[in-house]
């Protein structure tokens, strides 16, 4: 079986692994098509993805297709093509009970704490897998990156009467700024990156942008909400500075939501806090509701994700490119490989 495996920072290698095609009562055995590449794949690439071991199999973003179901398996049927929801729990933990399926105690991470899907077949228990009749192979690999910002403008609880600051413009910030307006939220961007920013304004025709970094950020910000400072912060950086600058964005009683992680101590001055009354919230990863949410949003035509692929590379080519997509210069908003 054609499988690319991560030996070490930046040795990808490319072979051929046996596989045992035998399946669990509740298991899937699946045919990789589609494979979207993360920042979490870049990261691990670069040597700097935290809770993570070497050598690994990538690839959590998938489209896949039903080849065989175990005898207990009744959410799918062969030919089925599917989005996989990448986080499995290994224990029915006090998170798990309650339903919050993201953050498990002893959550795996398909792709990321165990091997993942940069292989052509792969088996997982299908109460995982989430089909559609109508989503092309494509569109289905998109679904689990979207559900990262679905999931926090979800968090945020965000409608038609919120003013939405997103803070970074890469896959994950976009993707949070596409539901938060489709919550009919007026939605904002900011990023250092004009040319992100100009991809959101043109592509995926977000409200407004803004410029970080600059003596004139707060009062553009402000321009763009009427006078106003947004009621919704979500912040898709992982950088500190952008973090602590959340909360001088935010208007009282606003809600921020860190959706970036930060590898490191992040502090805030008390008092601040406390003047706005604000709420600080964590997003992480997605429920089996937001993927569901996702897949009816692109089948009625609510979402487009034409734009969002920039970049593709068969199975084959992959290493040769991977190189490329991590440079910024390369303009790669989501590189997508076909099987």
């Amino acid at each position: 079986m054609k499988t690319v495996i991560l030996n070490q920072p930046g040795e990808f290698e490319f072979l051929d692994k046996e596989f045992d095609l035998s399946l669990a009562p509740d298991e899937a055995l699946l045919k990789v098509h589609r494979i979207g590449i993360c920042g979490t794949d870049y990261h691990a690439y670069s040597g700097n993805q935290p809770f993570f071991n070497y050598p690994r199999i990538l690839g959590h973003e998938l489209g896949v297709e039903v080849l065989e179901v175990g005898a207990e398996v009744t959410n799918v049927k062969v030919g089925d093509k599917c989005s996989v929801e990448p986080y499995q729990n290994k224990t029915m933990d006090q998170a798990v009970r309650r339903g919050f399926t993201n953050c498990g105690e002893n959550i795996s991470v398909f792709g990321v704490h165990q091997d993942g899907g940069m292989r052509e077949l792969i088996k997982m228990p299908a109460k995982y897998l989430h089909a559609s009749q109508k989503l092309s192979y494509d569109q289905l690999a998109l679904v689990e990156p979207l559900g990262i910002g679905c999931h926090a403008v979800n968090r945020a609880k965000v409608t038609s009467e919120d003013y939405v600051l997103v803070v970074g413009a890469g896959p994950i910030g976009l993707a949070a700024a596409v539901f938060a307006k489709a919550a009919g939220a007026k939605t904002v961007v900011m990023d250092i990156n004009k040319n992100r920013l100009d991809f959101s304004s043109e592509a995926i025709d977000i409200d407004g942008t803004v410029v970080a970094g600059t003596d004139q950020t707060e009062a553009d910000l402000r321009a763009q909400f009427g006078g106003d400072l947004p009621t919704v912060v979500l912040d898709a950086t992982g950088n500190k500075h952008s973090m602590a600058k959340a909360l001088e964005y935010s208007a009282s009683a606003g809600r921020i939501v860190f959706i970036g992680l930060f590898q490191g101590d992040f502090a805030f001055h008390d008092p601040y806090f406390h003047k706005k009354e604000l709420t600080l919230m964590a997003s992480r990863n997605a429920l089996p509701g937001d993927f569901k949410q996702i897949i009816r949003m692109i089948e009625e035509g609510q979402i487009d994700t034409n734009p969002w692929i920039t970049h593709r590379a068969k199975f084959e080519e992959m290493i040769a490119n991977f190189d490329k997509w991590l440079d910024p210069a390369s303009g790669v908003i989501k590189a997508v490989v076909s099987l």
